[in-house]
């Protein structure tokens, strides 16, 4: 479903600040693989994402999604192809429109648009529905501006935008971090539904190294823009945080000192 082929990134090529966040990384997700994305400061998750997303150009490399190579597409056009949550729940919603205006936008995604704006009795039973799955009390809170919800339930509702019209690839980009724990493990437990109900496959990067063990089927850890552990299957079901700080230190030669990331 996804493939990273020998990608690149440089940040201010040529000056003293130059950084290379990428180098040359590949990498292979198969239908239905749902993949956590751990590693410290800089490490290359987050532009990793922003590559795939197409905020960023890379600078060698192919990216490939559902046999479409969309390397050279522009951000916008990316959006049939993914589906994407961000850190800031402020994020990838509009706040001064209502509930039911965001779930009708996301619901138009990559279909064709007219000039007529209209939200049908239809629709309005059909998202009240999809509200009440969350159990986070939004079913009647659909003419609700959304800048007025709580930090999760817009996190919540954000992560069912994403999901309404089945996107090839959920990006996920530390989609819990700005939560208070109680309601990042709602939020992750949401996550976990969608994606199986959906058969999505999904990139998760997370800086929480427990979160990143206890979800998905697969885990990939970062450093200096490569990756330097990946794991699934078995392994990673007997996977532990000291067997993940282990193994990092041995295939890195130092070791991990993210505090974020070990405090979580």
């Amino acid at each position: 479903m996804l493939e990273l082929k020998n990608i690149s990134k440089t940040f201010n090529a040529g000056t003293v600040n130059e950084k290379q966040a990428i180098d040359n990384l590949s990498l292979t997700l198969n239908d239905g693989d749902f993949v956590t994305v751990i590693g410290g400061n800089g490490a290359g998750k987050s532009t990793m994402l922003n590559l795939i997303a197409g905020v960023y150009e890379v600078d060698s490399g192919n990216i490939i999604i559902d046999g479409n190579d969309i390397t050279k597409l522009p951000e916008h056009k990316r959006a049939k192809f993914i589906g994407r949550v961000f850190q800031d729940p402020r994020m990838g919603t509009a706040s001064d429109m209502w509930v039911e205006e965001n779930l009708a936008i996301a619901d138009l995604r990559g279909k064709r648009r007219g000039l007529k704006w209209s939200i049908s009795g239809k629709d309005r039973e059909r998202y009240r529905k999809m509200l009440s799955e969350l159990d986070l009390g939004l079913e009647n809170r659909l003419s609700t501006k959304m800048g007025l919800l709580s930090g999760g339930q817009r996190q919540a509702v954000t992560l069912m935008m994403a999901t309404m019209e089945k996107p090839d690839l959920l990006l996920l980009d530390e989609h819990t971090a700005a939560l208070d724990p109680k309601t990042a493990a709602k939020v992750l437990e949401i996550t976990d539904r969608l994606v199986k109900e959906h058969s999505l496959t999904a990139l998760m990067v997370t800086h929480n190294m427990k979160d990143a063990i206890t979800h998905g089927n697969r885990l990939i850890m970062m450093n200096d823009g490569k990756i330097i552990i990946d794991v699934s299957g078995d392994e990673k079901k007997n996977l532990t945080v000291e067997l993940l700080l282990a193994e990092f230190a041995k295939l890195s030669g130092t070791e991990f000192t993210n505090d974020r990331t070990l405090l979580s």
